[in-house]
């Protein structure tokens, strides 16, 4: 039997993207309080590995044929802490 993960972003590594972003409101500097473990506002975003899947699938798909084949739409579908709403 598989064993269950804790809930929460106990034991993660902040999410890149969240660091990026907090560091480009705060002047380009790290904020202090963004360590080597996650909290709730950086630990990764849930999402659906389809959701995922099929956004790569759709990128790679416009990089390698050089037309669209809705990656733009199938990004926005994705969660995004950077942007603000």
């Amino acid at each position: 039997m598989a064993k269950s993960k804790p809930a929460g972003p106990k034991g993660q590594q902040p999410e890149a993207l969240a660091t990026f972003a907090a560091s480009a409101r705060n002047d380009g500097r790290k904020p202090k309080e963004i360590g080597l473990e996650a909290t709730k506002a950086t630990a990764p975003l849930k999402t659906s590995p389809a959701v995922k899947q099929d956004a790569a699938t759709k990128v790679l798909r416009e990089g390698v044929l050089g037309r669209k084949q809705g990656a733009d739409a199938a990004i926005d579908k994705l969660p995004d802490r950077t942007r603000r709403r």
